[in-house]
């Protein structure tokens, strides 16, 4: 099989949520362990950081690749989903994971993989540990898929613990309170091994105190607590507290990995292009200007318009599309009749679709337009916008996918 074949069979063969949904989802260990078992459990061999929250989390494991390859160690970073490229879930030093090698992973594992009958996330997972086995890396910075009690990445036993966010997404898996999503998220929480909870609502303390007790894990809060603001190349004020989450990660684990101060703050200023971070108000243009974000629940799109509400433009203008798990209908709510908008769909079984946008917005005072493809929608919003507009993609990694 070629690469492109592999990917092919991949997502046309094995369900996988990022095109299918909740039919698609698999929870619990065994399936990961089973295949894990069966392919010499490279995990075993690996150092990791563990990371799980709502929003925040990609943000946070690109910022400690950075740090971490600031400092000359060989780091693998595991995220999900992909924007464009298969191989972006998978990056060693910021780089995708050849493909050869996983063709050569394939080969290999293929009929194991069909007979355990594994998940498309189970599979990529496995891939992700062989590929960060096989290349000897120092430090793999983990990020959940979804949730992370049940999530196949809770196999590992990292050095740390990261909790950054906690919002209402994924209801239908992991609950319909903060309470019970943060209880979870917490499942990652292990035995005598420090965990960071990040921009997390106060009121959910209890919940990760109580499991940090059970599994005698140091705990510490980064919410409340003064951090110096870090010059930096990500856009937004949100992403200084993914910063603070991810630099209380490195004053834990400094005694260690012997962290210096002055080059993490370097590191900082420098993370889109060290760990290859995409999608995170990504500005992709000029006059007029477009910033890609793939912020997709209503917590998320809330931030990101507090974020570009701060920057200078003429009018507003926004591309959005979103998944029908999600709660599109109460963000659609949260816009403001003073922009306008574009609003589409996309290929995709969970994409809400353009009779279901048209129904939602029949009575609604937005200023809206109804496209059938993303690029449409981009492109008929750049036509109609001035030089000193902004544009904002934003949504679902769907649209970042036929856009970047």
């Amino acid at each position: 099989m070629t690469y492109q074949e592999i990917v092919d069979w991949l997502f046309q063969q094995i369900p996988n949520y990022q095109k299918q949904g909740d039919s698609a989802y698999k929870p619990g260990l065994d399936g990961i362990n089973n295949l894990l078992t069966k392919t010499n459990n490279p995990f075993r061999k690996l150092k990791t950081i563990h990371i799980a929250g709502t929003n925040g989390k990609g943000s946070v494991s690109h910022i400690l690749s950075a740090i971490f390859q600031a400092h000359g160690y060989r780091v693998g970073l595991y995220t999900s989903p992909h924007i464009k490229d298969f191989r972006e879930r998978i990056k060693i030093n910021g780089q995708l994971i050849e493909a050869d090698f996983i063709v050569d992973y394939f080969k290999r594992n293929k009929a194991i993989i069909v007979d355990l009958d594994a998940s498309f996330f189970e599979i990529t997972t496995a891939l992700a540990f062989e590929a960060f086995a096989h290349k000897q890396c120092d430090i793999c910075i983990i990020e959940t898929g979804l949730g992370g009690r049940l999530d196949s990445t809770n196999v590992i036993q990292p050095e740390l613990s990261v909790i950054t966010n906690i919002a209402m997404d994924h209801v239908s898996f992991l609950g319909d309170t903060l309470e019970k999503i943060a209880g979870e998220k917490a499942g990652i929480i292990k035995s005598n091994t420090p965990v960071v909870i990040g921009d997390c609502d106060p009121k959910l303390n209890s919940v990760f105190i109580e499991v940090a007790k059970e599994k005698d894990a140091p705990i510490y809060f980064t919410n409340g607590t003064k951090s110096p603001h870090y010059k930096t190349d990500l856009i937004g004020v949100f992403q200084q507290r993914n910063i603070h989450t991810a630099v209380a990660a490195t004053n834990l684990l400094n005694e260690s990995w012997k962290l210096s101060k002055a080059i993490i703050r370097e590191s900082l200023k420098s993370i889109i292009s060290t760990s290859n971070f995409w999608g995170r108000m990504q500005q992709i243009s000029d006059q007029p200007r477009v910033i890609l974000d793939a912020a997709h629940n209503k917590d998320g799109i809330e931030g990101v318009l507090k974020e570009v509400q701060q920057l200078q433009y003429k009018h507003l203008r926004i591309v959005y599309g979103a998944s029908n798990d999600k709660e599109w209908q109460a963000i659609l709510g949260q816009f403001s009749y003073e922009h306008s908008y574009y609003f589409t769909t996309f290929d995709s079984k969970r994409a809400v679709s353009l009779q279901m946008l048209k129904c939602e917005l029949e009575n609604s005072q937005l200023h809206y337009q109804l496209f059938d493809a993303p690029l449409t929608a981009l492109n008929k919003c750049k036509s109609d916008a001035r030089m000193d507009d902004l544009i904002l993609v934003c949504g679902s990694f769907y649209l970042m996918e036929k856009i970047i």
